[in-house]
């Protein structure tokens, strides 16, 4: 079991190069399209297209829990993809998100700003025009990555490979990563991550629930002790407050068992 993330810089033809390696190697290719198709199954696809790699306004941020709900449901459906197999995800931050599996390799797909003007303009579009759009998308990409992850776009430490596609053609880009995907290297950093996944896609779906329901971080956490079943901790004011918690994550789609181990702070007051 493998996965393959690619970010890419607009106009880079980083698409391109991840339609070609996906058919190569015969792995789902879940770009925007089957990233919502997938969100739309599970119930979160207004989520995902609310957050689609775009930063939510100062206003949201401080005064909504809505954002972080989101990208809890995000995380949940690459997570929820990733377990399925052998899969190339492209941008959404998956390189962060699975960057803690030996069998994924992250990929960035970049280019000069000259360069990717003039892909644009084959595209059709004119050259002021094109130069708006490229620095309004690589604004916004960057901006997600601070916001999700507090971590820079351009940092070539969160990558495996960087291509530079001033010198390189797409055919030639995609069998460098090919040949890193079907490497011995590669191969022996292989593992089984599926039921890990699926317990961390279950966790970012409580999460989102619980941040709804008013629980944010750090005060409730959520636990997956096995798979289908949660545990909650933390410390509450009141024990409606408790009860409103499980019943919250309890209708999470996957949850059979909660183990709510929530504790009531005037409980602690009392006994002091």
């Amino acid at each position: 079991m493998y996965f393959i993330t690619l970010s890419r810089k607009m106009g880079a033809n980083g698409s391109e190069i991840a339609r070609r390696v996906a058919q190569e190697l015969h792995c789902n290719l879940y770009d925007t399209e089957a990233i919502e198709h997938r969100a739309r199954e599970m119930g979160f696809l207004k989520d995902v297209q609310d957050i689609d790699e775009k930063v939510p306004s100062l206003f949201q941020r401080i005064f909504s829990s809505r954002p972080q709900a989101h990208l809890n449901r995000l995380m949940a459906v690459i997570y929820e993809l990733a377990s399925q197999g052998n899969a190339l995800f492209l941008g959404r931050g998956s390189h962060l998100l699975l960057r803690e599996f030996p069998c994924a390799m992250h990929v960035r797909v970049t280019a000069s700003l000259g360069k990717r003007i003039g892909n644009m303009e084959e595209r059709g579009l004119r050259r002021e025009e094109a130069i708006r759009v490229l620095q309004r998308i690589d604004h916004e990409r960057a901006a997600f990555i601070k916001f999700a992850f507090g971590a820079d776009w351009d940092n070539p430490e969160l990558y495996d490979v960087v291509l530079n596609m001033d010198h390189l053609s797409i055919p030639l880009a995609a069998d460098i990563v090919i040949n890193m995907a079907t490497s011995d290297a590669m191969k022996s950093r292989s593992m089984d991550a599926m039921q890990s996944l699926g317990m961390m896609s279950l966790a970012r779906r409580a999460e989102a629930a619980l941040v709804e329901a008013g629980f944010a971080p750090p005060y409730v956490s959520v636990f997956v002790v096995e798979p289908s079943k949660i545990r909650l901790t933390g410390t509450v004011g009141v024990p409606h407050e408790k009860t409103d918690a499980g019943r919250a994550v309890a209708g999470v789609q996957g949850i059979t068992f909660v183990d709510n181990q929530i504790q009531i702070a005037t409980a602690f007051t009392k006994e002091d």
